[in-house]
Order: C-alpha cells, then sequence, then structure tokens
C-alpha cells in the first residue's frame, strides 16, 4: 500500500499509518472466521469469554484465526472454522468443511483494523468434546434456543456482558 509506515510492532500486531490514519494490522494469521453454529434442536452456539481489551466478558460466535499455527500457512478459511468451532465449543461440523454455508465476510472494525471475519453458517452441529478453548482462554459455552436467542441475548447486555455485533448477523441467518 502507498505511504504505509509501520509504526509499532508486537508479536501478533503491527501498528500502522497510511496518509495520517492509524490502524492495525494483524501478522501471521491469513485470516478470520466465525460460526453461526446451528444444532438439530434449533439451538445456537455460542461463546464468551473475558476480553482483555474490553475489560468485560463478551458473548460472540465461536470464532478464530486461520492460517496462525505452525505449518498452517494456506489452511483453507472453512477448515479453520471448523476446527475453531470443535475447539472453543466442542460441536462439530456434521459433514465436516464442506457442508458450511458461507454467509459474508465483513470487517472486525474498520475504523481501527484491516482486519476482515469471514461468517460461515453451520446446520445440525453436534456436541462431541467439552470444548473451551485453548489454554488460558476460559470459554464457556452457551446454546440459548433460537426463538428465545435475541431476548436472552439482550438480558445478557442488561446485566453487563458485552454482545459482538456478528452474533446477531448469524441469528439473523441462523432463524431462516
Amino acid at each position: 500500500m502507498k505511504n504505509k509506515k509501520t509504526l509499532g510492532t508486537g508479536r501478533f500486531l503491527h501498528l500502522v499509518e497510511v496518509d495520517r490514519w492509524e490502524y492495525v494490522d494483524r501478522v501471521i494469521a491469513s485470516g478470520v472466521v466465525a460460526v453461526a453454529a446451528v444444532t438439530d434442536d434449533a439451538r445456537l452456539i455460542l461463546v464468551e469469554q473475558f476480553r482483555p481489551p474490553v475489560g468485560r466478558p463478551v458473548i460472540e460466535l465461536p470464532a478464530g484465526l486461520c492460517g496462525d499455527d505452525p505449518g498452517a500457512a494456506g489452511e483453507p478459511l472453512a477448515d479453520a472454522a471448523c476446527r475453531e468451532l470443535l475447539e472453543e465449543t466442542g460441536y462439530e461440523v456434521v459433514g465436516g468443511p464442506q457442508s458450511l454455508q458461507l454467509l459474508l465476510t465483513v470487517p472486525s472494525s474498520a475504523g481501527l483494523s484491516s482486519e476482515v471475519v469471514t461468517i460461515f453458517l453451520a446446520r445440525g452441529v453436534r456436541r462431541v468434546a467439552a470444548g473451551g478453548g485453548v489454554e488460558g482462554e476460559n470459554i464457556v459455552v452457551h446454546a440459548p434456543k433460537l426463538d428465545e436467542a435475541a431476548d436472552w441475548l439482550l438480558a445478557r447486555a442488561r446485566d453487563g456482558v458485552l454482545l459482538d455485533p456478528k452474533v446477531f448477523v448469524g441469528l439473523r441467518f441462523a432463524l431462516d
């Protein structure tokens, strides 16, 4: 990119400036994925974890990085989505990556980061493990009924939990 200057470098992020606009570039990972996962009994699988940048717990779609592990360069986005869903929630995508439906690609925070998130829909997921994420993540898995999810989410927000807006994108497509 023309006039791009690196202002700072961390292990996973670069702070850059382009024409006086400062933002963050993610390094190492080749993409970011999220999954709107729905069980056969019409439940939306969500995760909750404490996020240090906002100092509060956040409810999100299961999500993660693509191609960030050693030897995982070139990992397909759908493969990463299945891997992250299983790792964070213990639910697997029946039929594997080819059964995922690509919904959209959206910016995570267009004014702050170059990162975009590819959101998939997975129907008929089933629980095969405990989930909870990798060491240090302390992920809590929730599975509200689809027809009650919006009210459940708003009640959690009233309790002080932050809601990632991508949850509502996933919920909208899951209700179709």
